[in-house]
């Protein structure tokens, strides 16, 4: 999110548009699309939702998401078979270390406006 400009503005408006973006992602290559967001669930989205065939997770609470997606790695079946979207450094190389793959978000954000 933060490669959109004024995306701090309304965090919720940009979570949500971003839902929406992955959501075409996951319907253009059936593709499995997890989102991992700060903060706690919001209004009409709860922790572990499938929403439009993207799955929602949330920090827990007292927490961050870089924690929470490392979870989602450790406990995966194949944690090589994930790709990790992240511009941070630490979290790319402990990603890594648990066997998946990562790209940057700037990359990524070029890819997903081509797809949409």
């Amino acid at each position: 999110m933060g490669q959109c400009v004024g995306w701090h503005r309304d965090k919720v408006a940009a979570k949500k548009r971003l839902l929406r973006e992955l959501a075409v992602l996951h319907r253009s290559g059936n593709k499995e699309v997890t989102v991992v967001f700060d903060g706690g669930p919001f209004d009409d989205v709860s922790d572990g939702e499938l929403l439009d065939g993207v799955s929602v997770y949330f920090a827990r609470h007292g927490s961050d998401a870089d924690h929470r997606m490392l979870e989602l790695v450790r406990n995966a079946p194949e944690p090589s078979r994930i790709i990790a979207v992240t511009s941070d450094r630490l979290l790319d190389d402990q990603l890594r270390e648990l066997g998946a793959q990562t790209v940057r978000s700037g990359r990524f954000r070029k890819s997903l406006e081509e797809e949409t």
